[in-house]
């Protein structure tokens, strides 16, 4: 019951929840949206950590899609077992999580 809930309707609650509220602001508050982000950028740390965010996420995506599209096998003729993908692919998430 509980997994059903988290894993079957929380994940539409929350979309629900974000769509209705960007919605509402939009409708309410329309020139409150501003594309400050030139602001945020003028600092060097926080141009740095946008970098490695967008580098994170670009790794993430391609990650996902490697691991999930290539073929079983593409890795057995590159001499990986189920296990040694299973660690290429917790390895590389763990690095690319902590970008």
């Amino acid at each position: 019951m509980l997994l059903n809930f988290f894993f079957g309707v929380y994940p539409y609650l929350c979309l629900a929840v974000f769509l209705l509220g960007s919605l509402l602001r939009f409708d309410r508050e329309q020139y409150t949206w501003k594309a400050d982000s030139s602001q945020l950028l003028d600092r060097k740390n926080l141009r740095l950590a946008s970098n490695l965010f967008h580098v994170g996420i670009l790794a993430l995506f391609g990650g996902h899609f490697v691991g999930l599209l290539g073929p079983h096998w593409l890795w057995t003729s590159l001499g990986f077992s189920d296990v040694g993908h299973q660690n290429v692919a917790i390895t590389a998430g763990t690095v690319f999580g902590i970008t």
